[in-house]
């Protein structure tokens, strides 16, 4: 019978964080700030100069902000309760929850934005266009910057392996750390965000410039739907990707590789096979197989990095 201390020794813990965690939050916080300056601005330009793209542009800033802020409080707390044994499988999904609370809030602020600026077109209202201009040239400005900010957030795992072998009963669990790009859903999430924000701006601009050059001041209210629906389609991708997350959704991918990788020899049959996301840049799957012994399975796939958790049941 094993003594605590052996157990204790054999013991593993579920931190599935990212190896850039976090760089990723230092990242987030400095445009957190940074945008959250230009959001004030541009939401009180707007309503001075009556813009309605200015606004649309301001006001999608200020959901950039605001998913930002929400992101940047996930990754704090990831990583304060990264060892708490009350998460099962860790906290590496904390930052999807907070993508898919976001992308819902998201979808409701286009819908406003979307709704006013029909309004507008119905019913122009003045606008100063050469004010107006130069705010929204400043707000392209801040996403030009912030881009540059989250960039640099795309990270590298670290490679180290941790074998436990499995018991009589053929059950084992393995944990690989590989390298591969992350998939940290906060980061690439506000990156993209940034690149939206940027296009909004680019349509504000043109609009306010069509608007004060050629008379066409029609187009300002267009840009702001134009504005709306970029909202909303990127709402609706970040909703879809988290929810699969934390749905569970299988990984396909990894999945065909760890069939074909034990099925491949012809003297093994996989009868059960789970295979999902538990964080960034990593997988937990559980196997069941038939034919070969548990240790055989984990040996065929010790190349299969992105899989930190296995479970491996022979039957």
């Amino acid at each position: 019978m094993a003594t605590l201390p052996e157990l204790n020794a054999t013991a593993h813990e579920h931190v599935f964080l990212g190896a850039s965690h976090d760089e990723n939050a230092r990242r987030t916080r400095w445009v957190v700030a940074l945008t959250a300056a230009m959001m004030v601005g541009e939401i009180v330009a707007g309503y001075v100069t009556g813009s309605m793209a200015l606004l649309a542009d301001g006001f999608h800033m200020a959901t950039h902000a605001g998913a930002l802020t929400v992101a940047a409080l996930a990754y704090s707390y990831a990583k304060r309760h990264a060892r708490n044994p009350a998460y099962s499988f860790g906290t590496g999904k904390v930052g999807d929850l907070a993508g898919f609370a976001s992308a819902m809030v998201l979808g409701l602020i286009s819908l406003a934005i979307g709704f006013e600026s029909v309004a507008r077109l119905l019913q122009p209202i003045t606008v100063a266009f050469g004010e107006a201009t130069w705010i929204a040239v400043v707000g392209l400005l801040v996403n030009v910057a912030s881009a540059f900010l989250l960039s640099g957030g795309h990270d590298h795992g670290h490679g180290h392996d941790h074998g436990h072998h499995g018991h009589g009963h053929g059950h084992g669990h393995d944990h690989h750390h590989g390298h591969g790009h992350a998939g940290d859903n906060n980061l690439r999430s506000a990156y993209v965000h940034v690149l939206a924000d940027a296009l909004t701006s680019v349509l504000a601009i043109a609009a306010l410039v069509a608007g004060r050059y050629l008379g066409w001041v029609w187009m300002d209210p267009a840009m702001g739907v134009v504005g709306a629906v970029v909202i909303a389609q990127w709402s609706w991708t970040l909703m879809r990707d988290t929810g699969a997350v934390l749905l569970d959704r299988t990984d396909s991918h990894v999945a065909d590789e760890i069939r074909e990788m034990v099925e491949t020899p012809g003297d093994a049959r996989i009868v059960d096979l789970h295979v999902w996301r538990v964080g960034p840049e990593a997988r937990a799957a559980i196997v069941a197989v038939a034919g070969i012994s548990a240790e055989t399975v984990r040996e065929r796939l010790t190349t299969v990095h992105e899989v930190e958790h296995l479970t491996v049941e022979a039957r």
